[in-house]
């Protein structure tokens, strides 16, 4: 029996197709990087048609390396979450660029809503706070913006979903669904309800019939269409990136904690069945759903984590390569008083203040790439500490940490986390586990696993671990500089 999986995993920058087999060991990579469109300051846009086909182009440059759509059992989609992509149903073709989860054009969408009282009742449903983040109000600037979205809602052929709904609706085409993780992330979902929510469509002016239909985490999702990938192959599992890498680390009791360093940093903890609630400003997301049974998880996002680095690399020309910021990091013994606030896009948890803006103090003629290499690597831990401080204050104490995403690759920062907090953090041998959760989740849709945990323990692979060694006053002080430069961003 034919036991490859094949997993799409539609990132911010890239776009890539992996193989593994049921010990989760990749069989074959292939990747595309993807154009980021700025158009003005705070907006970033991506082409879906290139997403399409950067991703088909991938997954057809594996599945040859494999030998052909005959060694792939299943497909699965992980997906940068948020992202809204605004298409035709009947041509089949996007109708303007997908706004980006980054983006913070609706900030004065979400303030209206603010001052219209709406919040509390938002979060009390949705699990979410008003943020430009989220997708529903990106769908309601696009109706407010775009000729060609407007008419196609006028015609009745306007679809909306995110990348992985896209994504099946061109493989398959023309099923249009959303698996349950991504449908949480568009405040037109109530946690306890299983599909989108008219009344919180009517609110936000989004079309109920443009939505997808909401569906399982894994399963007989969707088929891809022979066309595409040489045959005929099932799509058995679907997952939101942060909820997906969650899985993949293997976070499956109630109180697991998990945080992934990629463009943003997301951390989840396991909730288990009760729908979350927070008094400080985390949120309430589904992390799966199977079978029609929901478990949830409390989550804290940070906008900009590797993207401050891409940015010391394209924007500064600081770095040539994000692999340098280890040795660059060590090659001095501090920052010497350098704190940067990485709030490009904002300041995401638990702060969640859309208009603030980065900021780099402590500056002297003594500073060099060195100091502000480390102080990049050294604003993660602060992030990092800060959404501890918040999930403690929500009852959900941190025992411990574990981390994945292409960031966690670097020892330095790593160790610098478990110093901040004070905690053991874990690391897999493979921190891919993004795609890795939904590889787990296809094989489980796919009946090559009997429940989740079976395809976690046979597919995570070793770990290993970073105690903390730091004085309480270097970290002390290194707050105290942290706490100061956040309040002026």
């Amino acid at each position: 029996m034919t036991q490859t999986i094949l997993v799409l995993d539609e990132g911010t920058t890239s776009t890539r197709a992996m193989l593994f087999d049921l010990s989760g060991a990749i069989l074959g990579t292939a990747q595309e990087e993807l154009t980021q469109h700025y158009p003005q300051s705070g907006w970033v846009e991506h082409d879906a048609g290139e997403i399409w086909e950067k991703t088909l182009s991938c997954a057809r440059s594996v599945i040859e390396k494999a030998g052909g759509a005959d060694a792939i059992a299943c497909v699965g989609i992980t997906n940068q979450r948020e992202t809204i992509v605004a298409w035709d149903r009947e041509s089949g073709e996007p109708l303007t660029k997908a706004i980006v989860w980054q983006d913070r054009r609706t900030a004065d969408i979400c303030e209206q809503l603010r001052e219209d009282g709406h919040e509390e009742a938002i979060q009390n449903r949705t699990g979410l706070l008003l943020d430009p983040y989220f997708s529903g109000t990106k769908m309601r600037w696009m109706l407010q913006n775009s000729d060609e979205v407007k008419a196609a809602a006028e015609r009745g052929t306007l679809s909306f979903g995110t990348i992985e709904s896209w994504l099946v609706f061109k493989l398959s085409g023309g099923d249009h669904i959303s698996d349950a993780s991504n449908a949480s992330r568009t405040m037109l979902m109530e946690l306890g309800g299983m599909g989108f929510d008219a009344q919180l469509c009517n609110l936000l002016g989004v079309p109920h019939v443009s939505l997808p239909q909401v569906v399982d985490n894994a399963g007989a999702l969707s088929t891809v269409q022979a066309q595409w990938l040489g045959k005929q192959l099932p799509i058995t599992g679907l997952a939101g990136d942060q909820q997906s890498a969650t899985i993949g680390q293997a976070c499956l009791k109630p109180g697991e904690t998990k945080a992934t360093y990629g463009t943003g940093a997301f951390v989840l903890a396991n909730k288990g069945h009760d729908i979350p609630t927070s008094q400080n400003r985390m949120l309430g997301t589904v992390l799966y759903q199977l079978e029609g049974q929901r478990t949830f998880a409390i989550e804290g996002s940070v906008f900009v984590a590797g993207s401050l680095i891409q940015w010391l690399r394209d924007g500064l020309g600081i770095i040539a390569d994000s692999q340098e910021t280890e040795a660059l990091a060590r090659s001095v013994p501090d920052t010497g008083g350098v704190t940067i606030v990485p709030a490009l896009s904002g300041l995401g948890a638990p702060h969640w203040r859309a208009e603030a803006r980065g900021v780099i103090t402590g500056l002297s003629f003594a500073s060099g790439k060195a100091q502000l290499a480390r102080a990049a690597l050294e604003a993660m831990a602060h992030q990092t500490y800060d959404l501890a401080a918040a999930f403690k204050a929500d009852g959900a104490e941190w025992a411990s940490l574990k981390i994945d995403g292409g960031m966690s690759a670097n020892d330095w920062m790593a160790q610098d986390i478990a110093n901040m907090l004070g905690l053991t953090v874990e690391r897999p041998e493979n921190v891919e586990t993004t795609a890795l959760g939904t590889a787990m989740l296809a094989a489980l849709g796919a009946g090559l696993f009997p429940d989740l945990p079976s395809a976690a323990q046979a597919m995570r692979g070793s770990v290993g671990h970073f105690e903390p060694d730091m004085e309480t006053s270097e970290r002390e002080e290194r707050l105290a500089r942290w706490q100061k430069a956040l309040s002026v961003a």
